[in-house]
């Protein structure tokens, strides 16, 4: 059969597949009372139904049959989420779970199985000895979208070996806040960069075919939709005030490309846009998201927040108005997580009183056995370990690596001090060094990453890295700095940085390894984006042995350096680089990798000086004033998209196919450059190309983001990278909401960052 003939063969039958999954689950929906349907909007926590005690690390925490028949059967639960104390299980427990709550899930009148969800969120995050993969923040660092791809492929096979088949991933948030406590869990300040990495990540997850109910695929669940990313105060689930137009134009294409992509379910947005509540906001997640984004799949709470928008936020004078409000607004499953008799009862009062439709029930819950039948729970409840033998595999395990090593960013290398020789003598200092945590951050084997030293012990450390790298005898070590058994920094060295200074002193060089310990959430908020004061006096006090220091940053978000940065003689981002970031590190330090990862964000440095690339133009006034002054704010310590190489790049013969177009035109503009590698070794370089909309109806920002590609080039080698756009990607969303393309003169921008700009091609639209 021939290629095209073989691939409409296929399409055929998965329409033909999906057309009857969904009449059966129509009927199932016609044959299931209101109890019924009540019950299989509710997810609860698994804490709920267990018993015995946990006390790593002995666990005698298992299944209570009588706790689990009464919200299974009795209450008809469709949902069970979340690891015991938030902490990781091996394959084998989970699999001895789920076996046991899908059993007594079949012992109701419909035998509905229950969908198990967990936060899988960088790797399996809940499974004993999964492969750990690098953040999100450290995929976009790699420009290379194939590594979202890979991740989400192996985290879908690991969760399946755990008998859970449903992840509350990607995170698709707008990571344009530093101060956000979870920049790191998504993919970077960009819109595009975004929608590229979300539709890999959910492929990987779905499959290309979105054929979730094949033994290695599960569910992705994108979230948090929408916004929640951007809070006024910098702080987790504060309010947002957003205005519709910048809403869409900046914070939907993530989640516009993951459902273009057949994202499955979505997760909402604990907090407040604009004063009201999005699990409240019928214009959200009814008109937009369902309406004119189109999505098509399941919508779930966050953790309790139907009640929120009556304990939290005031917006209803009880819990039954609360339920009310968000299963009308378009909810489908309310992640309770606990108290799930109030749930059910008041949702029922709620429908027989009317103030509930139940063509709003049966809507919600069409969408809950739909999303079963896709993953084949009905016929294949349960998946067990034993049936994946690539479980943590060498080959999963490079692709960590690969993933790691990819996205690390150089962002100083004064004189060329790095790489390091062979041989040479090393002072290492500072907590980060010897702190897994500070590597993984959270959601790794627990929620706030710390018990990565009892689930992660065969992994190394930065300090175990080097010296395996460099050999012991050459590397020293003192620590400056100490975290605290909450993960604060503490002054038990203060007193003793003198030691410190005699250790950089008897080395060739010092490599300063300052940062972040892991968080999550709330618990991650701060008050001062700087370094904190104990890490930052440390860097100062080394500096004054006159050794040359390499700065190693490892950190979910860019915390200011600006006090001591320019002293220092190279920079080394890694973000949060997982299990494998410390060999990835050594390696780059080596020099036996050249570093390749670019900046998914601005790394600002100051306080007041939090602007994404993309900010407006600033307005020169006669006196000199500038009434925009972002051009003076944007006081970038390193700008969007930059990043060093051991190698060096030029780029030359800029072309494009088309300098005109009428404003209807459909085909597309297609921009060329030549890339020369003009080092010594071979390096990957990533080529990004911006638009500038010279004048437009609305002050148009002073760029954006519109292509990039990662290519890899032997010293000597020119490659000829090419870009295809189209006139809707000069669009922008007006007023009135709506996304338009206005004629107008534009310069396209090809370079190797926001800020170095190569070539510039004029462009025109009419």
């Amino acid at each position: 059969m021939k290629k095209g003939l073989w691939i409409a063969a296929i399409a055929v039958i998965f329409v033909t597949g999906v057309q009857a999954r969904n009449k059966r689950a129509e009927e199932i929906v016609s044959q299931m009372t209101l109890a019924e349907k009540v019950g299989q909007m509710s997810q609860i926590a698994i804490d709920g139904l267990l018993q015995g005690r946990d006390t790593p690390p002995v666990s005698t925490l298992q299944i209570d049959p009588a706790k689990v028949r009464e919200a299974i059967v009795d209450y008809h639960i469709g949902s069970v989420l979340n690891a015991p104390n938030t902490r990781a299980r091996t394959p084998e427990w989970w699999n001895e779970v789920v076996v046991q709550i899908q059993k007594t899930a079949n012992e109701d009148r419909l035998k509905i199985p229950v969908i198990y969800g967990l936060d899988q969120i960088h790797g399996a995050t809940y499974t004993a000895g999964s492969t750990m993969f690098p953040q999100e923040i450290n995929l976009a660092a790699s420009w290379n979208p194939a590594h979202a791809r890979k991740m989400g492929e192996i985290t879908a096979y690991e969760t399946r070996a755990s008998n859970v088949p449903w992840t509350f991933s990607p995170v698709l948030d707008l990571g344009l806040d530093p101060r956000f406590s979870r920049q790191y869990e998504a993919f970077g300040e960009d819109p595009y960069i975004g929608s590229v990495f979300a539709r890999e990540l959910v492929k990987g997850i779905e499959g290309d075919n979105n054929t979730i109910g094949e033994a290695t695929k599960i569910a992705a669940c994108m979230k948090h939709f929408l916004g929640y990313g951007a809070p006024i105060s910098g702080k987790d689930r504060t309010p947002a005030y957003i205005p519709e137009n910048v809403l869409r134009e900046y914070h939907t294409p993530a989640f516009q490309a993951a459902i273009d992509a057949g994202v499955h379910t979505v997760m909402i947005n604990s907090a407040i846009i604009n004063n009201v509540p999005v699990h409240a906001s019928y214009d959200l997640l009814t008109k937009l998201l369902r309406e004119e984004m189109g999505f098509k799949g399941m919508i779930v709470t966050d953790w309790e927040d139907i009640n929120k928008l009556y304990n939290r936020d005031h917006l209803v004078p009880n819990i039954k108005e609360a339920i009310k409000k968000g299963i009308n607004a378009g909810i489908d499953m309310s992640m309770i997580p606990y108290d799930y008799k109030q749930f059910c009862t008041l949702l029922t009062e709620l429908v027989n009183e009317g103030e509930v439709p139940m063509s709003r029930i049966d809507d919600a819950v069409t969408r809950i056995i739909q999303l079963k039948l896709d993953l084949n729970l009905f016929d294949v409840p349960n998946t067990y370990a034993k049936d994946y033998p690539k479980f943590n595999s060498k080959e999963f395990q490079q692709a960590s690596y690969d993933a790691a090593v990819d996205g690390i960013t150089l962002l100083k290398n004064k004189d060329q001090v790095l790489p390091l020789q062979k041989g040479t003598k090393l002072f290492v200092t500072g907590p980060n060094a010897v702190s897994k945590r500070a590597l993984n951050g959270g959601w790794t084997f627990s929620w706030q990453g710390e018990k990565i030293d009892e689930f992660g012990a065969q992994y190394l450390t930065i300090l175990d890295a080097i010296q395996q790298k460099y050999g012991k005898t050459n590397v020293t070590y003192f620590p400056g700095v100490s975290y605290n058994n909450k993960g604060k920094y503490y002054d038990e060295y203060k007193d003793r940085f003198d030691e410190a200074i005699a250790g950089a002193k008897n080395a060739d060089y010092v490599i300063l390894c300052l940062g972040e310990n892991s968080y999550c959430e709330k618990p991650g908020d701060l008050d001062d984006l700087y370094l904190s004061d104990l890490q930052t006096e440390l860097a100062k006090e080394v500096l004054k042995s006159g050794k040359k220091v390499i700065l190693v940053l490892s950190e979910g978000r860019p915390r200011l350096i600006s006090k001591f940065s320019n002293q220092v003689d190279a920079i080394v981002q890694t973000y949060l680089p997982g299990i494998y970031g410390a060999d990835a590190l050594a390696d780059i330090l080596a020099g036996d990798v050249n570093p390749s990862g670019k900046l998914p964000y601005t790394y600002p440095a100051f306080p007041n000086s939090l602007i994404p690339y993309y900010h407006k133009y600033a307005e020169e006034q006669e006196n000199n004033d500038v009434a925009y002054n972002y051009e003076g704010d944007y006081n970038f310590e390193y700008p969007f998209g930059y990043g060093l190489s051991y190698t060096t790049f030029a780029y030359s013969n800029p072309k494009i196919n088309k300098t005109t177009l009428p404003l209807d035109a459909k085909e597309e503009v297609i921009i060329s450059v030549d890339v020369t590698n003009t080092g010594n070794r071979e390096g990957k370089e990533v080529v990004q190309i911006y638009s500038a909309d010279l004048y437009a109806s609305l002050i148009p920002d002073v760029k954006r983001l519109r292509r990039f590609e990662k290519v890899d080039l032997k010293s000597g080698e020119t490659k000829t990278v090419t870009f295809k756009l189209t006139l809707n990607d000069l669009s922008f969303i007006n007023l009135e909401n709506k996304r338009i393309v206005e004629a107008g003169d534009f310069e396209f921008q090809i370079g190797a960052s926001s800020a170095d700009i190569k070539e510039k091609i004029k462009f025109t639209i009419k």
